[in-house]
C-alpha cells in the first residue's frame, strides 16, 4: 500500500475532514477545495476561504499507514491526533462521514474538536444491540463482491450492473456516481486492509456510549437514502444520548457517502454551520 498525501488547503480555523470505512480521503478531493476557497482551476491563485482544511486516509485504508492487526476507533484517533500535534493543532472543527463520524465523536470526547459535524455517523449502538449485528452483517454479505472487485481491479467498473450495485452503499442513484469515481471507490475498497479488521472488533466492541456528555457545538446530518446506517433505527441512538443543543438537519436525496452526489450541498452544509459557530464566538466575546 502506497501512502498517499492528505489533502491539506488553505489558511484559518482548522478543519479536519475524515473519510468513511474502506474509502480514502479521495471522498473529500471536491469539498475540501471549497472549504478552503481554492480555485481548483487556478490552484496557484491564493486561498480565499477562512478555513485551513486538512483531509488525510486513516490507518489501514487505501494510503493511510499500515496500523495493527485489529484495528478499531482508538486506534484511528490516535493517528488523527499525532497529524494534528504535527501540524499544531490544539483543537480542530471535526468533520466525519460514517466510520469518520465515529472517530469525530472519539476526537471530542479527547477534548481535540472545537465543534463536531457528523455525517450519517457509524456507532449509533450499544454493544449487544441489534444495528449493531446488522451493519457488520451487510459489510460480511459484500464479500463476495470485495473479492471480485479485488480479483479484477479496475476492470470490475465494465462488469454489468457494477455501478448499480456500487451505489448501494455509497449514492442514492448509480447517475451519482462518474466514471471516475467509480475506479477510484474500487481502488479504495480493493486496497482497504481494515475491511476485516475492523469488522472483526466492531463485533467485540460497543458503539457510542458518552453521547451524552458531548459539551461543544454539534450537527448531527441525516441522509434521507443512506442504505447502510438508515434512518430512523441508526439515528434514534443519537437522537435520544445526544444533548438537545445538537442540531438535527435532514439532506434529501443523498445515499451514504454524499460528498460524491453532491459535493456543493455539503461544503455549503458544512460551511454554514462552522461560519455559524465562528462568527457567534466572536459576537459573544
Amino acid at each position: 500500500m502506497n501512502l498517499r498525501e492528505p489533502i491539506h488547503l488553505g489558511s484559518g480555523e482548522p478543519v479536519l475532514l475524515l473519510h468513511p470505512f474502506m474509502m480514502s480521503q479521495n471522498v473529500w478531493k471536491d469539498v475540501a477545495p471549497q472549504l478552503a476557497g481554492v480555485d481548483v482551476a487556478n490552484p496557484s491563485a491564493p486561498a480565499t476561504g477562512r478555513y485551513e482544511v486538512l483531509a488525510p486516509t486513516m490507518p489501514g485504508h487505501n494510503g493511510g499507514v499500515k496500523g495493527r492487526f485489529f484495528l478499531d476507533t482508538a486506534e484511528l484517533a490516535d493517528d488523527m491526533e499525532r497529524r494534528m500535534d504535527a501540524l499544531g493543532w490544539d483543537t480542530a472543527h471535526v468533520v466525519g462521514n460514517s466510520l469518520g463520524g465515529w472517530v469525530a465523536f472519539e476526537l471530542e470526547r479527547r477534548g481535540r474538536a472545537r465543534s463536531l459535524t457528523a455525517i450519517a455517523p457509524a456507532g449509533g449502538w450499544h454493544r449487544w444491540s441489534l444495528p449493531k449485528y446488522e451493519i457488520v452483517f451487510k459489510f460480511v454479505m459484500g464479500f463476495p463482491v470485495w473479492l471480485t472487485a479485488k480479483a479484477l481491479g479496475p476492470r470490475a467498473a465494465r462488469l454489468p450492473g457494477a455501478r448499480a450495485a456500487a451505489s448501494v452503499p455509497v449514492s442514492a442513484t448509480p447517475d451519482g456516481i462518474s466514471d471516475a469515481d467509480m475506479l477510484d471507490i474500487i481502488d479504495d475498497v480493493t486496497h482497504c486492509a481494515a475491511y476485516y479488521q475492523l469488522l472483526v472488533k466492531a463485533l467485540l466492541l460497543p458503539g457510542l456510549m458518552e453521547l451524552a456528555d458531548t459539551r461543544i457545538p454539534t450537527h448531527m446530518v441525516i441522509c434521507e437514502k443512506d442504505r447502510v446506517l438508515p434512518h430512523p433505527r441508526f439515528v434514534n441512538h443519537f437522537r435520544k444520548h445526544l444533548p438537545e443543543s445538537t442540531r438535527f438537519t435532514a439532506l434529501d436525496g443523498v445515499g451514504h457517502i454524499p460528498m460524491f452526489e453532491a459535493p456543493g450541498r455539503i461544503a455549503d452544509l458544512i460551511r454554514d454551520f462552522l461560519d455559524e459557530q465562528i462568527d457567534g464566538q466572536r459576537t459573544t466575546g
